[in-house]
């Protein structure tokens, strides 16, 4: 069924952008006064004019009254969003200034997330994940990673992934899990750290694979959690199994974004602690420089260094990081918004990396862009000028979503 959509003020494409480096605004492709047409399959077929459509070739005509702005809809490419509980009594502890191990030793920390999780149901789970879901879908996010992490053993990290399965069937927006079972040694794993990662690797991945649960891994490479060269190891044994891998790298200390750009991970995810040397790195790699202003703001701590990144020639990506400890806001467009006004980023680097260049962080290269022969997944915001978006802070929402056209 042909469908066509529109009038709307503007229709920014991204449109012929570079997955890599620096963007200024006027590279921006603004279509005004046009309409989406969208083929029976949820793709774009053409976008014009809306006067110079032929309103009788199509099956469905969907007409815009008022002012509208149409932009891609958000790929937001790290996130934690199927957890049980919350961790509120961390937060409360951590803005009054309560350091990291101290509220550790207090029972708080992802060992509690975890607790709360495994004591969830698989059912509990997906409702609070769906939840989630439909909640960024509300608000523009119409792709979401999903990972899990927060288990940490072989039946409950298998709970997450299948609640994350059924979640995908039961929300409107495509959700893409990641196993994260290397989040942290487990405290109660009786091991070294190596020993959890080939216990990972013998029994969890395979049984993975078998369910079709996921195709992707991650790793948290930190001092407190996976080091550098347990982290080369695992991602290079995971890559052997079929597995597209990611990592959480450089968030307090560095190493992690060498090991993505040596195993050829997909991204690099968080690098609030990234030095020149990793942005050289990552800029002369495929590997996505992948930021979360959610943990930055969750943590008070610094952003990553996204200006240097861009200007090095990197590509990079913004996420939500949307989880229970560091970064409980979720809304990408707010942390996009403050992100560009604090490192100094166009509005054309903050759309493309909220779109498109976070979409090749999941190597899907189907969506994040308005064109011919791409998804139609795209929002409207009630403006005239796309500029408002941003200007507005995540105060101003999407008025309409759509997914594959729908």
């Amino acid at each position: 069924m042909k469908k066509l959509i529109g009038p709307f003020s503007q229709v920014l494409t991204l449109a012929g952008l570079p997955l890599k480096g620096a963007l200024e605004d006027e590279q921006l492709e603004i279509i005004e006064n046009a309409g989406v047409s969208i083929d029976e399959n949820g793709n774009i077929d053409e976008i014009k004019s809306f006067t110079s459509f032929v309103l009788a070739d199509f099956d469905e005509v969907e007409q815009i009254k008022g002012e509208g702005v149409l932009i891609p809809g958000f790929v937001d490419c790290h996130t934690h969003i199927c957890w049980g509980g919350n961790r509120a009594r961390d937060y409360a502890m951590r803005v009054a200034g309560k350091p990291y191990l101290e509220i550790a030793k207090a029972g708080g920390g992802i060992q509690d997330s975890m607790r709360k999780t495994r004591a969830a149901s698989e059912e509990e789970l997906k409702e609070v994940t769906v939840s989630r879901a439909n909640r960024h879908l509300s608000r523009g996010v119409t792709t979401i990673e999903v990972k899990s992490g927060y288990a940490l053993d072989i039946d409950n990290e298998l709970k997450m992934l299948r609640a994350i399965k059924s979640a995908d069937q039961e929300t409107k927006a495509d959700l893409v899990s990641t196993c994260l079972a290397a989040h942290m040694k487990p405290k109660d794993f009786e091991g070294t750290s190596k020993e959890y990662l080939d216990r990972v690797l013998g029994v969890l991945l395979p049984a993975i694979k078998k369910e079709n649960l996921s195709d992707r891994v991650d790793i948290f490479t930190e001092e407190t959690a996976f080091n550098v060269e347990e982290s080369a190891y695992y991602l290079a044994k995971a890559k052997e199994q079929g597995f597209e891998i990611t990592v959480h790298a450089d968030q307090f200390s560095t190493g992690g974004s060498k090991v993505a750009v040596e195993v050829g991970a997909l991204s690099a995810e968080h690098l609030e602690s990234s030095t020149d040397e990793e942005v050289k790195l990552l800029a002369d790699s495929d590997t996505v420089a992948t930021v979360l202003p959610g943990a930055s703001l969750g943590l008070g701590m610094q952003y990553p260094p996204c200006r240097k990144l861009l200007d090095a020639g990197a590509c990079l990506a913004i996420a939500s990081d949307w989880n229970p400890g560091s970064a409980p806001m979720g809304d990408m467009l707010t942390q996009g918004a403050l992100l560009g006004a604090m490192e100094k980023l166009s509005t054309a680097e903050v759309f493309a990396g909220m779109t498109f260049r976070s979409a090749k962080a999941l190597n899907l290269m189907d969506r994040g862009q308005l064109e011919k022969g791409k998804l139609a997944d795209m929002q409207m915001y009630p403006c005239e000028d796309y500029r408002e978006i941003l200007y507005n802070q995540g105060m101003l929402a999407p008025t309409r979503v759509w997914k594959k056209g729908k």
